[in-house]
Formats: structure tokens, C-alpha cells, sequence
């Protein structure tokens, strides 16, 4: 539907290009608000289309991040391929017994089998074995066998200090790695340092764990090799240990929890060093290009969870409402009542972490890709392409105005205003008329 003056317009005249143009300005219109659900559907597609580009080029960007750490390349050294570097997998500790889908090699385990009848009830009566050899797609992976028995409030406190257990555990790596070497750490800066970046990933119970690709060059700017006695099997085993170590006390403002975090078992922590080639089988030490590939998978992988909120929620009722399992619905209610520190990030479970950190010079950064694609297209853009239709040079600084305006006027839900009664009488008439059409094709059905 135009606007009811849009005949009354004069057309727009044509303007030879050769003449000067118009100046530009900013034109405010009129707008019948049926334009808005039609303007606001098609932003809501071009802002959409938009972040589905945007986490492509994420993802590409971080496999490029990732590999550049590990082989060179957009600028850094091809010889980082042989400094010692390894590939860490750090998770939470056990909250409760949980469905899981287990492997050993290609084949799949049953998920907690229990033979002893004593081992296979909780205090709450109910059985916590389960025999079934899960699929990847089975809705079970993640739940909680026994929900009383299952400690909500450790996991949710989990997730809210995730990020202050890996300070914590860069803070601890050169430590560990001094006392193994028997050296000072004022000594071990001069010699060593560390680089790393990681990522966080969901798994299936709603608790993030963080895989690292963490590696050891000499002291300074540069990407010099370290000393050849510091290998990469002494660095894996520095990493455990220092993440066996790791403790991280929480305050009077956290309500209930246990009183220290700390990450898994040292079963839980899977550390295996990063070969030169590539990978030609599981279970082996990993090669570069199969770890970046790894990687950029969890830069945009969420928890893919039906009903779960994407943004923040706002009120108490808003969980109510919720469609998704009641494993996650309890986990954001827990970080509701833990107060606002972490209501802030119930909708992500307790965790307002990022989801990719590194270390300064580690390799390079999603700005210097981004500028180097820009750089990229704009030295093949075809002749006449950094031009406009009169021949000015074109600023990638200006920005495009549209020929409207919109300002947000406010939300009038008043059912007494002339706004809402034409809305409802417009409602009414689309009744009647679906009610007629459906009237006379029943009359024809029985006419023939």
C-alpha cells in the first residue's frame, strides 16, 4: 500500500550526469505506518543475512588465526612449526551423573552400566545405570539421571568463573614449568614465554569446557625457538599438573556452591602434543591443519538447544515461558537467584566469557584479516569501480542516508485509540471475509 499522496508527486526529473549534481541532504518523509511491518521485515532479513556472513568470516578468520599459530603464515614465520606446542582439552569437574554417549575408538559404549544393584539407585531411590548406547542425536545426552541429586548451583558457579580458572591457570604454567626445570621464574621470563589461544565450547550438560592450543617460544617480541631441552612432551605434562593445581576460592557475594572451583580430574584434562605433519589417524599426536580446522568448528558452535533464550532475560516470568528441556529451564533459574552478577548471564547459563581469547603475540588478529581482506578487494576492484556516476573518488567513510527517517515514536497498546480500533476493525473484516469464502466453498462442495 503507497502512501495516499504518493500520486500527487511530481515524477523526479532526469539529471544529465554531465551537469553538477545535486547536493546531497538528509529528506525526512511522511510514512503511512503500513510501510513499518513491511521496512521492519526486510531490515530484520538484511540484518540477518548479515550475521550468518559475519560468523562465516569468524569462522574462516579463526581458522586462519589458529593455523597461522601453528604453521606461519599473514606475516608470522614458517619456522613456529617447530617450536614445542600441544593441544589441551580443560573440563569442569562432575556435578552429577549425566547421559553421555562414551567411545572406545569407532565404537560405542553403553553409557553408565551398573551390575552391583547396591550402586545403581541414588539417595532419592531413583537408578542412576543406564545401559543404552546413545546416538548423537538422542535428547537424553546431558540430563541429569537423578535432578535432586544433581549440584545446579556448583555448575552455574562453574561457568560464571570459568574465565578467572584459566587466568588462574596461565598464571600457574610458568611456575610448574620453572620448578621442572629448577630455575627461578624471574630466569624462566628471560628464557621462555607462553602463547596460546583458546576457545569455550557447551557440551551436552550445559557446562563450557575450553580446548587451547598452547605453545613455547624464546622471551621477546620475535618468534624465536626456545632451548631444545624444553620439548613438547615436558610442556603436556606441565600442563597437567598445573591445572590439577588450579584453585580458585569463591567470595561471600557467591550464595552456596562449593567453597573452591577447580577444573576436572586429571582424566578430565586431555593434553596430547601437536606433530609438524599432518594427521593420518585418531588417538595420535595432532597434526596443525586437523587442530585450526578443530578450532574454528567451536568459534561459532553454540548449545544447540530448542527453546533456549538468545538474548538476555529481563524478568522472572520470561523463564516460565521457556520451551527448552528442564535441565537448562533449572540451570537459568539457578543463575536467576544467585544474584545479579550472575542473572546477568542466565540466558547463557552463568557464562559471559568470549568465546575466543589468545595471547598478544601468539599470531595475528581478526582486525589485521579484516583489513587485509579489505586491502585485498580493493586492489581488484574492476576499472572505474573507486568512482561514483560523476567521477568523484569514493570515501569508504561516508556513510549511505537513506531518504527516510525513522524515529521511534513509542508503544501505544491503548485498545481506545483510533490507531487500535482501525486495527481492529480491519481484524474483523478479514474474519467475515475467510468466514464467506469458506461458506461458499462448502456450498459448492454439496452443490456438486
Amino acid at each position: 500500500m503507497r502512501p495516499k499522496d504518493a500520486a500527487k508527486r511530481p515524477a523526479p526529473q532526469r539529471r544529465d550526469p554531465r551537469v553538477e549534481p545535486w547536493p546531497r541532504r538528509r529528506v525526512t518523509l511522511a510514512v503511512h505506518s503500513s510501510h513499518l511491518l513491511a521496512s521492519a521485515l526486510a531490515v530484520h532479513g538484511l540484518a540477518a543475512g548479515l550475521a550468518r556472513r559475519r560468523c562465516a568470516l569468524d569462522k574462516r578468520d579463526a581458522r586462519q588465526l589458529v593455523r597461522a599459530g601453528l604453521a606461519g603464515g599473514k606475516g608470522i614465520p614458517d619456522t613456529i612449526a617447530a617450536h614445542p606446542c600441544v593441544f589441551a582439552t580443560l573440563t569442569a569437574p562432575s556435578f552429577g551423573p549425566v547421559h553421555a554417549r562414551r567411545m572406545r575408538g569407532k565404537t560405542v559404549l553403553p553409557c553408565r552400566p551398573r551390575r552391583d544393584t547396591k550402586a545403581r539407585r541414588c539417595p532419592h531411590g531413583r537408578d542412576i545405570s543406564c545401559p543404552t548406547r546413545h546416538a548423537d542425536s538422542d535428547p537424553r545426552l546431558g540430563q541429569p539421571m537423578c535432578p535432586d541429586c544433581y549440584d545446579y548451583e556448583s555448575a552455574v558457579l562453574f561457568n560464571s568463573h570459568a574465565g578467572a580458572l584459566w587466568r588462574r591457570f596461565v598464571t600457574y604454567l610458568p611456575r610448574h614449568l620453572a620448578r621442572r626445570l629448577g630455575v627461578t621464574q624471574k630466569f624462566l621470563r628471560e628464557l621462555v614465554s607462553f602463547r596460546f589461544v583458546k576457545v569455550a565450547e557447551y557440551q551436552t550438560r550445559g557446562v563450557v569446557h575450553f580446548h587451547a592450543v598452547i605453545r613455547l617460544d624464546a622471551s621477546g617480541d620475535g618468534y624465536q625457538p626456545p632451548p631444545p631441552d624444553i620439548t613438547a612432551e615436558l610442556l603436556a605434562e606441565v600442563i597437567v599438573s598445573a591445572a590439577a593445581a588450579v584453585r580458585y576460592p569463591l567470595t561471600d557475594d557467591d550464595l552456596g556452591g562449593p567453597a573452591v572451583l577447580t577444573f576436572g580430574s586429571p582424566q578430565g584434562t586431555d593434553v596430547r602434543p601437536i606433530r609438524r605433519d599432518d594427521i593420518t589417524g585418531t588417538g595420535q599426536p595432532l597434526g596443525r591443519q586437523a587442530v585450526a580446522n578443530y578450532i574454528a568448528k567451536y568459534t561459532t558452535k553454540t548449545l544447540s538447544v530448542p527453546g533456549l533464550p538468545s538474548t538476555r532475560i529481563r524478568r522472572q516470568a520470561d523463564i516460565e515461558r521457556l520451551r527448552c528441556p528442564a535441565h537448562y529451564r533449572q540451570m537459568i533459574t539457578t543463575a536467576w537467584q544467585l544474584g545479579t552478577k550472575v542473572r546477568a548471564w542466565a540466558h547463557m547459563l552463568g557464562y559471559g566469557g568470549h568465546f575466543l581469547t589468545k595471547s598478544r603475540r601468539y599470531s595475528v588478529t581478526f582486525g589485521q584479516l579484516r583489513q587485509a581482506r579489505t586491502e585485498h578487494r580493493r586492489a581488484n576492484r574492476p576499472a572505474g569501480a573507486d568512482h561514483d556516476a560523476w567521477g568523484r573518488p569514493l570515501d569508504e567513510t561516508v556513510v549511505l542516508v537513506l531518504p527516510t527517517v525513522w524515529t521511534y515514536g513509542g508503544a501505544d497498546r491503548n485498545p481506545t485509540t483510533p490507531i487500535a480500533e482501525l486495527a481492529a476493525a480491519s481484524a474483523a473484516r478479514a474474519r467475515e471475509h475467510h468466514g464467506a469464502l469458506a461458506a461458499a466453498g462448502g456450498q459448492a462442495s454439496t452443490t456438486s
